[in-house]
């Protein structure tokens, strides 16, 4: 699956997740022990937000804090829906995933961000399902081209403290419960 495939797929899992989620869910604890299904949604599109001025070149300092804090007002899902959007057209914008984005490692190839991203979306749409009791599987493909990205640089970033150990899973497991159990949670 190529990348700007397994974003939009990503940001599909995410958004269906998005969009089932009940008036009383919002407080409901997520696999992401610090976050409720609140918390979770506000910085995944924390992030969305982030994309179209990372994507055209802007650096940390220039973005500042603006997306900082509480992004989703009132409206959650319409705040997903419109850093949603945003995000989708910075990337699919020509010549988006040819240069670097500056992020909080660095100067970062364009379509390695973009790689964290679509991993950021598809493992926080499983913990979203997870939060609310939708326990849809991610979509096969995407899963194993997310699994792909992240198994040579899973031990980096666990070691960096950004994922939590793996968790044991049977060699027979799906790629979605390898992904996960890569990542720290249990599937």
């Amino acid at each position: 699956m190529e990348l700007l495939q397994a974003f939009d797929a990503a940001r599909a899992e995410f958004a269906q997740r998005v969009h089932g989620v009940a008036a009383g869910q919002w407080t409901a604890a997520t696999p992401c022990t610090e976050w409720s299904v609140r918390d979770l949604v506000n910085h995944v599109v924390g992030e969305q937000l982030w994309a179209p001025p990372l994507l055209r070149g802007a650096t940390l300092a220039e973005v500042g804090d603006r997306f900082g804090g509480d992004v989703l007002g009132d409206h959650p899902t319409r705040a997903w829906d419109r850093s949603a959007e945003q995000s989708a057209a910075a990337f699919h914008r020509d010549g988006a995933l040819d240069g670097t984005v500056q992020t909080g490692a660095g100067p970062t190839p364009a379509t390695e961000y973009g790689w964290q991203m679509t991993t950021d979306l598809a493992v926080h749409a499983w913990d979203l399902g997870r939060g609310t009791g939708d326990d849809e599987p991610l979509d096969e493909a995407l899963a194993a081209a997310v699994l792909a990205f992240v198994e040579p640089q899973a031990a980096a970033w666990q070691g960096a403290g950004v994922f939590a150990p793996p968790v044991p899973v049977p060699a027979s497991a799906s790629a979605q419960d390898r992904l996960v159990a890569l990542l720290g949670r249990r599937p």
